[in-house]
C-alpha cells in the first residue's frame, strides 16, 4: 500500500518541489540555474522520444527535424515576423506533427535497422533543405533581437527565474501526458505494437494508426522543447537545432536513464546534462570533446554491464533487496 501512495504522489510531488525552488534562492543568474533549466529540458526532449522509441519500440534518429522546426517556428515569429513568439511556437507544433505523419508512414513500412537508417537520411534531409532556405536565414540562422524581459516575450536578461519556471511548466506537461498514456488504451495497444506487431494486428490494433498518432505526438512535444531552446538559446541556425548531434541527445538521454520507462528520462538527463556542462566549464582546458568522451563510456559501459539503463540498475538493486529480506530466518526479523 504504501509503495502504491509513493508510486502516485511521487511525480506531484516532486513538481512541487521543483516549483518552490525559487523561494528558497537557489534559482537566479548563476550557472547552477542553467544546467537545472537543462536537465529539465533535456528530460522533457528524452520522454518525447520515449513515447515512440521507448514505449512504442521504434528507434527513430530524427527528432532534430521536429525540434528544429519548433525552434525555427518561434524565432521566426520574433526576429523575422516582429511579434511575441507563442503563435510562431505554436503553428511550429502544427507543422512538426503534420511532417512527421507525412515522413513516418513511408518508414513505418520498414523495420529494425532499415526504420532508424531512413530516419537518419531525413535529418541529413532537412538539414541541407535549411542551410540553403534564404527565408528563414540560411546556414547564417536567426539572431534574437534585444528584447524586453516579459512573459510576452517569453525573455529575460536580468536572470533565469522565468526561463527556469517555463522549463518546469514543459517538463510537468510532458511527463503528465506520459504518465496518463501509461495507464490509458493508447498506451497500452502502443506497448503491444512494440512487443509483437503481428501479435498486436491479430487482436484488432491498428499498428499503423498506433504509430503515426505517437510519432505525431512525439514530434509535437519535441518542437515545444524546441521552440523553449530557441527563446532560451537566442539564437537557431541548422547545425544547433537540427543535426544529427541533436537527435542523437534525445536518444542517449533515454537509453542512459532506461527506454520505455517513465523516469528514465529523467534519470539519464541528471547524469548527462551536468556531466555535459561542468565537464565543459572545469575541463575546457583537455580540449573539446571531453564531456562526449566520457559520455560515450558510460553509455558503453552501461549497454555492456546493464542495457536497461539507470531504471534497470535500480530494479535490480530492488529485487535483491526485496530478495535479502525474504531469506531472512524469522528469529532475525
Amino acid at each position: 500500500m504504501n509503495s502504491k501512495i509513493i508510486r502516485k504522489l511521487g511525480f506531484p510531488t516532486l513538481v512541487f518541489a521543483l516549483a518552490l525552488l525559487p523561494a528558497f534562492g537557489v534559482i537566479g543568474k548563476g550557472f547552477t540555474s542553467h544546467v537545472l533549466i537543462l536537465i529539465l529540458l533535456n528530460a522533457a526532449m528524452a520522454q518525447a522520444w520515449n513515447l515512440i522509441g521507448g514505449y512504442g519500440g521504434q528507434v527513430s534518429f530524427g527528432h532534430s527535424v521536429f525540434f528544429g522546426i519548433g525552434a525555427y517556428g518561434a524565432a521566426y515569429a520574433v526576429c523575422v515576423g516582429g511579434n511575441a513568439p507563442w503563435g510562431g511556437a505554436l503553428a511550429g507544433i502544427i507543422i512538426a506533427a503534420v511532417v512527421s505523419v507525412l515522413v513516418s508512414y513511408p518508414c513505418f513500412k520498414l523495420k529494425g535497422h532499415y526504420f532508424a537508417i531512413a530516419t537518419f537520411a531525413i535529418v541529413e534531409i532537412f538539414n541541407r533543405l535549411f542551410m540553403v532556405w534564404d527565408w528563414i536565414g540560411g546556414a547564417l540562422g536567426l539572431d534574437y533581437p534585444i528584447l524586453k524581459d516579459s512573459w510576452k516575450n517569453f525573455t529575460w536578461a536580468s536572470d533565469k527565474t522565468g526561463y527556469y519556471y517555463g522549463a518546469v511548466v514543459i517538463f510537468a506537461l510532458v511527463f503528465a501526458i506520459i504518465k496518463y498514456l501509461e495507464k490509458a488504451r493508447f498506451g497500452y495497444y502502443l506497448r503491444a505494437v512494440r512487443e509483437g506487431q503481428e501479435t498486436a494486428e491479430s487482436l484488432g490494433v491498428n499498428s499503423t494508426r498506433m504509430k503515426l498518432a505517437a510519432m505525431a505526438l512525439s514530434a509535437a512535444v519535441a518542437a515545444l522543447c524546441g521552440a523553449f531552446f530557441a527563446q532560451y538559446n537566442y539564437r537557431v541556425d541548422p547545425p544547433t537545432v537540427m543535426s544529427l548531434d541533436m537527435s542523437m541527445k534525445f536518444v542517449l538521454v533515454a537509453i542512459l536513464g532506461g527506454i520505455g520507462t517513465f523516469w528514465g528520462p529523467l534519470l539519464g538527463a541528471l547524469v548527462l546534462i551536468p556531466l555535459q556542462e561542468y565537464t565543459r566549464a572545469y575541463l575546457a582546458k583537455l580540449g573539446s570533446g571531453v564531456d562526449l568522451i566520457i559520455f560515450g563510456l558510460i553509455i558503453i559501459l552501461m549497454m555492456e554491464f546493464q542495457p536497461g539503463g539507470i531504471m534497470g540498475i535500480l530494479s535490480a538493486v530492488r529485487k535483491k533487496a526485496i530478495a535479502a529480506r525474504s531469506q531472512k530466518p524469522e528469529g532475525a526479523r
